[in-house]
């Protein structure tokens, strides 16, 4: 029986350094590996927004769930070397004589520097195995975080961006108010540009390092998926109003934003329509877009098509992303913006994006199309 919990042990730790090499060494995101380890960050945050949940102030609950990435990656250790030590054990019950005397001798060799002494028969070369598996699980663990504080500052980075461009929350319609406003529409080529590349980035960094995905942004109100719906939204709206001036980098913009949302729910094992049909039905409704459009024709925003004609464009764009979009801020319990989806941790009351004040020396044009913006209906269940 021991020589069977012995085989037990070895095939426990081959497959944990299988997952420790899929994670730390060659992620894929998607290998079977990878997704054993990931069952820790999900379990941290399941008790993280249980948690949460029992506070009252969005910035309470943004305070302790901003925990959950780090606690992850601390747990995630925790629990490769947990297992190495059971391992190690099983490995030398034959020798120990009893889990009493194998799990110190393998906890002693894997925590301490050289081979302490437990008592008891042993297996000096097990021990030794098991002490350079604790070793480099720990350097392997350092190394990885370099990587993924890079992906997290990149990714940060261009969130910032959107505090001026679309509000905080982010709103899709209201990046396209803002360059109205101050008269700067031709700015959003490179906008889109760059969201392109950033939805590349986070689509290679994110799909291969889930627990990045958990990684909240530094200030509440901030989320970096906000503001990728927020784009993918704002580009929709404005190839749907302005079929034949709006740049083509709106285009590609929203093709590779909506496949990085489709790489990370691949990740997270969510299932997804891969071709959806553009007259599929969506959850945002007709009215809200409508109300949308007026606030944005109340800015001065050239269209060439008027609300009615322009919903079943954007339907067509958005119904690739939506589903997804809605899942993942509902898990990672994201502000409650406009147009982002219900909550099932955060109050039902929308949030709509705040706007500063816009002033001008002489008081002219541009500061009164903002207020008339301001002053703009905001739509069924939305409140100032």
């Amino acid at each position: 029986m021991r020589w069977v919990v012995f085989a037990g042990g070895v095939a426990l730790v081959a497959l944990t350094w299988g997952s420790l090499v899929a994670t730390f060494v060659s992620p894929r995101g998607r290998s079977l590996l990878q997704r054993g380890s990931s069952v820790v960050p999900r379990s941290v945050r399941g008790v993280l927004v249980v948690v949460a949940r029992l506070t009252s102030s969005y910035a309470r609950k943004d305070s302790l769930l901003s925990a959950v990435g780090p606690v992850s990656l601390v747990a995630q250790l925790a629990a490769f070397l947990g297992t190495f030590v059971l391992g190690g054990a099983m490995q030398l019950l034959p020798w120990a004589g009893s889990f009493g005397l194998a799990v110190p001798q393998s906890a002693g060799a894997l925590f301490v520097v050289g081979l302490a002494h437990a008592g008891g028969s042993t297996n000096d070369v097990i021990r030794v195995l098991v002490a350079a598996t604790g070793t480099v699980t720990i350097a392997l663990q350092i190394g990885y975080l370099p990587v993924l504080y890079q992906a997290y500052a990149r990714r940060e980075a261009l969130v910032a961006l959107t505090e001026s461009r679309a509000g905080v929350p982010a709103w899709g319609p209201e990046v396209l108010m803002r360059h109205q406003l101050v008269d700067s529409l031709g700015a959003l080529e490179d906008l889109y540009r760059d969201w392109e590349h950033w939805s590349a980035d986070v689509a290679e960094s994110h799909g291969t390092h889930p627990v990045l995905v958990l990684f909240r942004s530094p200030e509440a109100g901030y989320s970096w998926l906000l503001s990728l719906l927020a784009v993918l939204d704002a580009a929709a709206l404005h190839l749907a109003l302005c079929p034949s001036s709006c740049p083509p980098e709106a285009r590609m913009c929203l093709r590779m934003g909506f496949s990085a949302l489709r790489r990370i729910a691949t990740t997270l094992g969510w299932p997804y329509d891969r071709d959806p049909s553009p007259q599929g039905p969506i959850e945002l409704d007709a009215r809200s877009f409508e109300d949308a459009v007026a606030q944005l024709v109340g800015t001065g925003f050239p269209v060439e098509r008027d609300a009615a004609a322009a919903w079943p464009h954007f339907r067509g764009w958005r119904v690739n992303y939506e589903a997804v979009a809605y899942r993942l801020a509902d898990y990672l319990v994201a502000p409650h913006a406009p147009w982002s989806g219900p909550r099932h941790h955060l109050p039902q009351d929308v949030v709509p994006p705040e706007r500063p004040p816009h002033r001008s020396p002489d008081g002219g044009p541009v500061e009164a199309d903002w207020l008339r913006a301001r002053a703009a209906p905001r739509g069924p269940g939305l409140t100032r």
